[in-house]
């Protein structure tokens, strides 16, 4: 539903409050949009005309949100059958739109799990990251960091026999590989072990996931005595190596049998702690009964819109729907019946859309699982007062530097540029992108800046850069630029020329030596120039910051050298290619591109090796080889 009512400055957001008391008191979601009809923020009501309204209507409100709303110039409704399928929307929403003012969860790792197929004549223990529960597939998992299952898996496969080839590789195969000389393979590829045996020793090795460490390892080792009974040592010696792995992946801290009675199901046990700042979430992770251990997240409190507890319920929805792990059948939280309710119906719904035949469950701790709740809750509360007493928290930093610049609001979203140049030679830029305080990879661009008469001419090739930039879209809430006072003055001139305005910092390290004469450095601090202040903020007197202002300036210097030193090679090469006698631009193109070595590794290749590797002909090969040694 569209509509092109207009704000009234004069009236504040009377014309936006009217239209939305004319909402219907159905569910659905709505959509706030900016002057340049952005989303700014997405959100899902039950009833669509209070909830709208709210933004609008004189009640109090948060600092956030009145921000929120003082840019807002018009708003759209997307209606739903019911609250479930307008969480649904909202997420997918929230998604396609990254809008400024929700709260949005990064997880950004993909827990690995340990996958048998049973489809298969011979399984073997599989390591993926992104499954999906289909077919006669067995799944254990997710693992956190800290488990080494990756390399516990080789081992396992080795240790009982197991193929250790893919599928392919197996049918194809006439004779047994190395592994089967060396005992750590049983031969399945050519029927050298019966099924039911091999089968056998697969649920065996399963065990060591099901909480049955301890039989697997004394199954182990009995098989150990065996082989240095037989004399065959180098089997028994790997056995025993491997039994020191398996003892250290048994013993994983955070990996233990729990009981649970008669509840054997796959769970997750959620807890929530509410600090001054922050708020943080934990989710503990059970699967086939064993503890496997935690994922925490974080958020600051002045970033809710809503009820506390319905932005953590949204939280943990976003979590599940985005999430490449698999859903647990029980879900454990202490939020309130509705809340536990709407996800438990929006879940259901999101598995209907994906065609899966599943059932998540949501209930309260109850007596069952209290002691895990509060061992989950305990991870929140500790969590965030580690992080705050070291000064760990990302949002810490984002606001002193919100106080620095006198902002109205936190700066998520952070650019840093850096020039990389060397004799005048191949200048590039690097734009690298941050959002709260983390990486954002898809906001990284590469500039080839043009070559200048005069040489190195750092300000210029800066100019250059920035300009260029400005004519994209989606400018960040502040510029990050590597250096002092001068390459603040050139950005702050940029800006104005352009008329935009962006806020924008300075960051230089000041190094401190011994002695005017001495060239030895004793001491080093960063310091962040800042536009109408005479002398520079000292990062070191807030931690948070200084990690993710000097976090940015590495990752910009990386970024840009990268491609410099791509660049750079590719002319350096291109200077004496153009002298060898038959190498025209198409081939001369061909080999800078797939020139992956220095002069050195290129002339120990052989005339054979070097046709193969830039696929020319021989006589090629030989002119370049003769250009070589000149």
């Amino acid at each position: 539903m569209n509509s092109n009512v207009k704000t009234d400055s004069k009236n504040n957001k009377f014309p936006l409050l009217e239209k939305a008391k004319s909402l219907p008191t159905t569910p659905g979601c709505y959509l706030m949009l900016g002057k340049e009809k952005q989303v700014l923020y997405v959100g899902k009501a039950k009833n669509l005309k209070n909830r709208v309204s709210s933004y609008f209507n004189q009640s109090s409100k948060s600092p956030k949100t009145e921000i929120m709303v003082s840019k807002v110039v018009n708003f759209e409704i997307i209606l739903t059958g019911n609250e479930a399928e307008a969480l649904v929307l909202e997420n997918n929403l929230i998604k396609k739109n990254t809008p400024k003012y929700n709260i949005r969860m990064r997880d950004d790792k993909s827990y690995p799990y340990v996958v048998v197929d049973w489809s298969e004549p011979y399984p073997t223990l599989k390591y993926l990251r992104r499954v999906k529960r289909e077919g006669k597939r067995e799944i254990f998992g997710p693992y956190p960091t800290g488990s080494n299952i990756g390399e516990i898996l080789r081992l396992m496969n080795k240790l009982f026999g197991l193929r250790d080839c893919s599928l392919a590789d197996f049918k194809s195969r006439k004779e047994p590989c190395l592994l089967y000389q060396l005992k750590q393979c049983t031969g399945p590829c050519l029927n050298l072990i019966l099924q039911d045996d091999y089968q056998q020793r697969l649920k065996i090795a399963l065990g060591l996931f099901k909480g049955k460490g301890k039989q697997v390892r004394e199954y182990l080792y009995q098989q150990m005595l065996k082989f240095a009974d037989n004399e065959e040592f180098e089997a028994a010696a790997f056995l025993r190596d491997g039994l020191d792995e398996i003892e250290k992946f048994i013993s994983f801290s955070p990996q233990k049998n729990v009981d649970l009675g008669n509840e054997t199901r796959d769970l997750d046990i959620i807890a929530y702690h509410q600090g001054d700042i922050e708020i943080d979430i934990s989710f503990y992770l059970m699967r086939n009964g064993v503890l496997l251990g935690n994922k925490s997240f974080h958020f600051p409190i002045a970033d809710c819109n809503e009820d506390i507890e319905e932005e953590i319920s949204r939280f943990v929805f976003q979590y599940y729907a985005n999430s490449h792990d698999s859903l647990p059948s029980l879900i454990v939280s202490s939020l309130s019946l509705e809340n536990r309710q709407l996800l438990e119906a929006g879940l259901s719904f999101l598995l209907q859309e994906k065609n899966i035949k599943a059932r998540v469950e949501v209930r309260n701790p109850g007596r069952n699982f209290q002691a895990l709740y509060n061992l989950s809750l305990q991870q929140a509360i500790e969590g965030q007062r580690i992080r705050i007493t070291n000064q760990a928290s990302v949002y810490l930093g984002l606001n002193k530097l919100k106080e620095l610049l006198s902002l109205k609001e936190r700066p998520k979203r952070l650019e840093c540029f850096d020039v990389a140049v060397w004799q005048g030679s191949a200048p590039t830029a690097a734009k690298i992108l941050f959002e709260e305080g983390i990486a954002l990879k898809s906001g990284y661009r590469h500039y080839h800046l043009s070559q200048r008469e005069e040489g190195n001419n750092d300000f210029a090739m800066l100019q250059e850069a920035l300009e260029r930039r400005l004519k994209e879209q989606n400018l960040p809430d502040v510029f990050i630029v590597d250096g002092g006072k001068g390459q603040l003055n050139v950005f702050l001139k940029v800006l104005q020329k352009l008329e935009v305005s962006v806020p924008v910092v300075a960051l230089a390290k000041e190094k401190t030596k011994s002695d005017f004469k001495s060239k030895e450095i004793i001491s080093s601090q960063e310091r962040l120039f800042i536009p109408g202040r005479s002398n520079p903020y000292i990062l070191g007197k807030n931690r948070a910051l200084l990690t993710i202002l000097t976090q940015m300036r590495d990752e910009a210097h990386r970024f840009s050298r990268k491609l410099h030193h791509k660049v750079f090679d590719r002319e350096q090469h291109g200077h004496w290619l153009d002298a060898v006698p038959g190498i025209g631009a198409k081939i001369k193109s061909r080999i800078l591109n797939k020139m992956n070595m220095n002069i050195a590794e290129l002339k120990a290749l052989t005339v054979a090796e070097i046709s193969a590797h830039f696929e020319i002909s021989v006589s090629l090969a030989q002119a370049l080889k003769q250009a070589l040694k000149k």
